[in-house]
């Protein structure tokens, strides 16, 4: 990300010139954290090429002062994670392994797939998924 706007409350980063592609963060030290429930974030996920560039914000962030997770491993990707000072649980993904590691990357989408702990759940989860429209 790099820094684009900051007036001393609001900063502002772009990971790219594109659409969708700023971030604010707002500096209010005495605010209160936020609460979980229905209509809210759950986390928010940024991206990192590989494990290597994981391990390097997962030390950056520690030396920052900032407990992070040990690396999890979500099948398709790699995850850390940790909260920021007003309460958002934030994730930093790896981009490897990638979503082919279960099905040639030409079938992606026809059929879903789970990671192995949630197999034993599949009749409940698919029960609940409303029909995609279009579907090929």
């Amino acid at each position: 990300f790099e820094p684009v706007a900051d007036d001393g409350r609001r900063y502002r980063f772009r990971a790219q010139k594109m659409p969708g592609q700023i971030v604010d963060l707002l500096h209010v030290p005495a605010g209160p954290w936020g609460t979980m429930g229905a209509g809210t974030v759950h986390h928010v996920a940024f991206r990192a090429a590989d494990d290597e560039d994981q391990l390097r914000w997962q030390s950056e962030l520690e030396e920052a002062g900032h407990a992070v997770t040990e690396v999890r491993d979500r099948n398709y990707f790699h995850s850390i994670y940790f909260r920021e000072p007003g309460g958002v649980l934030f994730e930093i993904a790896t981009d490897p392994p990638g979503f082919a590691v279960d099905e040639p990357a030409e079938s992606l989408g026809e059929r879903l797939m789970l990671p192995e702990w949630l197999e034993p759940t599949r009749n409940q989860i698919e029960a609940v998924l409303p029909p995609l429209e279009g579907a090929r």
